[in-house]
């Protein structure tokens, strides 16, 4: 499954589409192929705004939180720190950003484009303990896939 994912994400990179039409359609993939997966979207840097994520391209139920500083949340803590977050239960998590209370666990995978911070991919789980390390491992290669569009 993971290696047609990944052609499947290479295709639509590849296609003439703009940058957001590509990430909603990898939204629409990782959504379609992974059950676990509830809510998947991706969260930008704000060119307008220093050190603030702002709502990209998702699939699942709408959020409040369309802007999220650096350092709030999992995704700002991602974002300060430019690593991978998983989250196996994220009512033990003292900083998560609840966007809704079906979400039990939850993956958030920096993009980079060399040494600079271009966003995030954002994967909430309406399951405990969700996220595998093949999962893990599967959205990190879709983020740097990814960067070659930014």
């Amino acid at each position: 499954m993971t290696e047609t994912i990944l052609k499947q994400t290479d295709q639509i990179l590849e296609s003439h589409k703009s940058r957001d039409q590509k990430l909603l359609e990898i939204c629409e993939l990782l959504d379609d192929k992974i059950d676990q997966f509830d809510w998947t979207g991706f969260y930008l840097v704000d060119p307008n705004e220093e050190r603030m994520l702002v709502l990209g391209p998702y699939v699942g139920e709408e959020t409040d939180h369309t802007r999220i500083p650096f350092g709030t949340g999992i995704c700002g803590q991602a974002a300060e720190t430019l690593e991978t977050f998983v989250v196996q239960d994220v009512s033990k998590a003292g900083n998560y950003l609840a966007c809704s209370m079906d979400v039990k666990s939850e993956i958030v995978v920096p993009i980079m484009k060399g040494d600079q911070f271009m966003g995030e991919l954002d994967i909430d789980s309406h399951t405990l303990n969700a996220i595998t390390p093949e999962l893990r491992e599967l959205c990190e290669e879709i983020c740097k896939k990814v960067s070659s569009i930014f």
